[in-house]
């Protein structure tokens, strides 16, 4: 018995089938005549209230054009308008000045990086011209030789740290960026 009372009192919601089925059931039967004509003339009247607002609003839209092409609003002035406020709203928001303070840290690390990468460079052109005076760089040393070198190690290691140091500080900032989200 307790099987067929639960059987009755489903709790899960109606699926598609369901709906179809409560859609296309005629509850008119269960209504009396009084019910059936106030069901009527609310339908009558919520349509006609629909049709009304649907009225309303078109002239208030005719009304806006109106207004906007006495200000000289046209949709290319809304376009730019609407650009510029996004374009603004970018600019202001936390992610934008983060990504953009980011980017300049980094390109600061970047041009530090390249001065440092410039000036071993230099250093190691320097040493090469004073040890091999009327030589040309090729007669002077082999490109084993040079990797050798303690300037060549040295010019090596500058570019690994700073290698290191840009990862270290990009993959600090995704996780601090994701952290945040």
């Amino acid at each position: 018995m307790e099987a067929q009372a639960q059987g009755l009192l489903e709790t899960e919601p109606l699926q598609g089938r369901d709906e179809d089925t409560v859609a296309s059931a005629d509850f008119s039967s269960m209504l009396s005549e009084e019910e059936k004509e106030e069901l009527k003339a609310e339908l009558v009247q919520l349509e006609d209230e629909i049709t009304t607002l649907r009225q309303v609003l078109s002239a208030k839209e005719r009304h806006l054009v109106e207004i906007k092409q006495k200000l000289g609003m046209n949709l290319m002035n809304e376009l730019k308008q609407n650009f510029s406020k996004s374009w603004h709203d970018v600019q202001t928001s936390t992610a934008y000045k983060k990504t953009h303070e980011t980017l300049s840290h980094a390109g600061q690390k970047a041009t530090a990086a390249f001065s440092n990468v410039g000036t071993a460079i230099s250093k190691k052109f320097g040493d090469m011209r004073s040890h091999s005076i009327g030589y040309s760089i090729r007669h002077s040393i082999s490109m084993p030789a040079m990797r050798n070198s303690p300037t060549f190690k040295s010019f090596e290691e500058r570019v690994e740290t700073t290698v290191t140091s840009l990862k270290v500080f990009f993959r600090r900032r995704r996780y601090e960026e994701a952290k945040e989200e």
